[in-house]
């Protein structure tokens, strides 16, 4: 079975397949953080020789529940990306909910500790 049809793709091609990535090939902030009065950076996520690291503000919120709903909307933000590039922003949300059902369900690979 291949990978589009699969929930998760093999692990070879999951976190490489986008880009090409050059070194150290940083995101801008959106515009309305340099206008902010207070702003704070959440998470960082880097894919470095193929493997995911991140870092956190673990203590943002009191309540976990707060990143279940920030990762909903990150989601969205994907969907939003993909459909300007043509795709079907709800096939994109479901392709997103099957995958992300399926890694909590038989991880890819462990995390490793934030430091």
């Amino acid at each position: 079975m291949s990978w589009k049809r699969s929930c998760k793709p093999p692990r070879s091609t999951r976190l490489t397949r986008a880009i090409v990535v050059t070194p150290i090939q940083e995101l801008e902030p959106p515009p309305t953080v340099h206008r902010a009065a207070r702003a704070m950076e959440l998470a960082r996520i880097w894919i470095v020789d193929g493997n995911q690291h991140v870092r956190l503000s673990a203590n943002m919120w009191d309540d976990p529940g707060a990143w279940g709903i920030m990762l909903v909307d990150l989601a969205k933000h994907v969907a939003n990306a993909y459909e300007e590039r043509g795709r079907d922003r709800q096939e994109v949300l479901e392709r997103i909910l099957s995958a992300f059902a399926a890694e909590l369900e038989s991880a890819t690979d462990d995390p490793s500790p934030l430091n």
